[in-house]
C-alpha cells in the first residue's frame, strides 16, 4: 500500500474543512430570501475539465430527476438546485439515525472563463452528470 505525505494529507483536510466552513457559512447568512425558499444543504461536487470539455457530477442520491434545476445566472455561474424529500416510509416512523441531507439544495458552480454549452444532462449512479461543450 503506499505512503502518504503526512504534510500533503494535513494540507487537503485543512483546505476541505475550509470550504465546509465557507459553505455554511453562505447558508447560514443568505440575506433577502425567505427561510422557507432557503436552500438548507449543498451537494458535494465534482468537476473534470479536458480540452474541449466541462463535465461536472453533482452527488443527489434519491432525488428525483423532476426535482432538480439547472440553470445560469449572471457572471457564469452554473446553478444545480431543487429539493429531496424524505422517503414516505420516514414520514411515520420514529428516527434512529438521519444522515442522508434532505429538504432545498443549491450548489453554485463558478464556471472558468469563456462560453458553453450544455451538451448533456443525465442521472448517473445517484449523480447528476452535466457535460458542457466549450464553445470558440
Amino acid at each position: 500500500m503506499p505512503t502518504r505525505d503526512p504534510k500533503n494529507w494535513m494540507w487537503a483536510e485543512a483546505c476541505e474543512l475550509l470550504e465546509r466552513v465557507e459553505r455554511i457559512q453562505r447558508q447560514f447568512f443568505q440575506l433577502g430570501i425567505s427561510a422557507a425558499s432557503r436552500p438548507t444543504w449543498e451537494p458535494p461536487t465534482d468537476i473534470f475539465e479536458t480540452e474541449d470539455t466541462l463535465v461536472i457530477l453533482v452527488a443527489l442520491p434519491g432525488v428525483s430527476p423532476a426535482q432538480i434545476q439547472v440553470g445560469v445566472e449572471d457572471g457564469g455561474v452554473l446553478v444545480v438546485s431543487g429539493q429531496r424529500d424524505l422517503p414516505p416510509e420516514a414520514r411515520s416512523a420514529g428516527i434512529y439515525r438521519l444522515e442522508i441531507p434532505h429538504g432545498r439544495f443549491a450548489r453554485r458552480i463558478e464556471l472558468p472563463p469563456g462560453r458553453f454549452r450544455l451538451e448533456q444532462q443525465d442521472i448517473v449512479d445517484g449523480c447528476v452528470l452535466l457535460r458542457l461543450r466549450k464553445l470558440p
